[in-house]
């Protein structure tokens, strides 16, 4: 497989640069495997292909307030800091990316409060994009972590061109976000609203959950036409002992089992083992899963629709079949389906 199999032409008004008015009537792509059949449905409508025991697995991350703004030292400059992850608690050390990066080297600081309550070091280069920085704060861990939050603002992903809206702080979080640490949302989740769930508990349907810590690799560029050779960057995942034998339960009682998203998918197939059972796991994932894979736990998934030759159209591509993907793609882009974080959905039968 290449990354040129994985090319379509999407026009760029189908990026969806808001979400749709209710979370859970955004539009659905129901795609059955068996019959290689398509059908066109509301995203509530999902309730109707799951039956009582069946199994819904989440991923509970939460997004945090990632873009910060700050001022370089001596020039005023305007610089984004993206926070990637934190590598020192103690020492308040974390990985970011700047923007622009060409003025930033190490040794510069950058004021991030009229007051210079809050200022950064940058200690390190580490891509042409990334730095380490320190952050220097007087106040208590949990302080510099609220001072934080109050800076920051949603990371939407940067196709999305209009500013941020405080519906975002909302909209671009599922609504079960438990343990934060992502940069970008499981964006399949967001479609879920508290009444679709209620329906499906009132149905019977249990429900799972899992943590994939979201990063930014989701949205890099595969630069290699060997797929072989693409490398995921790591992304952090928990799975507990009792979430891992609800799960082990579903699929020897051979039930619909199905993840709610790719990183769902991500963190089920690392953490498998070879008799599809699931352990309890707590460490990072770099799996790239592309075609042919043989997915050991999900028999259905839910999904947004996503970009040309991007490494999550190629996981769905390995779930459902590559020719079987790009006509529904086909039929998504005639039919003026809304693509990425904000967009429609499609489930996978």
């Amino acid at each position: 497989m290449k990354t040129s199999d994985f090319n379509f032409d999407l026009p760029a008004e189908l990026l969806a640069e808001h979400p749709s008015e209710h979370r859970d009537e955004a539009r659905l792509m129901v795609l059955d495997r068996k019959t290689q059949t398509i059908e066109h449905k509301l995203f509530k409508d999902v309730v109707d292909y799951f039956d009582e025991e069946d199994l819904f697995i989440f991923n509970n991350t939460k997004v945090f307030p990632a873009r910060l703004y700050g001022n370089k030292e001596k020039t005023g400059a305007k610089i984004e800091v993206f926070l990637l992850r934190e590598l020192d608690k103690e020492t308040r050390v974390w990985d970011v990316l700047v923007d622009p990066a060409r003025k930033i080297r190490i040794g510069n600081k950058l004021f991030f409060t009229e007051d210079e309550s809050l200022v950064a070091e940058v200690i390190d280069n580490t891509t042409s994009r990334g730095r380490t920085l320190r952050f220097l704060f007087d106040g208590s861990y949990d302080e510099f972590r609220t001072k934080l939050k109050e800076l920051g603002e949603t990371p939407l992903p940067k196709y999305i061109k209009r500013a941020v809206e405080p519906e975002d702080a909302e909209r671009y979080q599922t609504i079960y976000a438990k343990v934060e640490g992502a940069v970008a949302a499981p964006t399949a989740g967001l479609h879920f609203s508290k009444h679709l769930m209620k329906r499906l508990e009132i149905k019977g349907i249990n429900f799972a959950e899992v943590t994939l810590h979201v990063g930014l690799g989701t949205f890099n560029p595969i630069e290699v036409e060997d797929l072989s050779k693409h490398k995921m960057e790591s992304e952090e995942i928990i799975i507990d002992e009792k979430n891992a034998l609800i799960i082990n339960k579903a699929v020897e009682s051979h039930r619909r089992v199905c993840a709610v998203g790719t990183t769902t998918m991500r963190a089920l197939e690392t953490s498998v083992s070879s008799n599809k059972k699931i352990s309890a796991f707590n460490g990072w994932t770099n799996k790239f899963i592309y075609p042919p894979h043989d997915f050991g736990v999900a028999n259905t998934m839910i999904t947004n629709f996503h970009t040309p030759k991007s490494t999550l159209i190629m996981m769905i591509a390995a779930f459902a079949g590559r020719d079987f993907i790009m006509h529904a793609y086909e039929e998504a882009v005639k039919e003026k389906y809304k693509f990425y974080s904000y967009g429609d959905a499609m489930l996978i039968l």
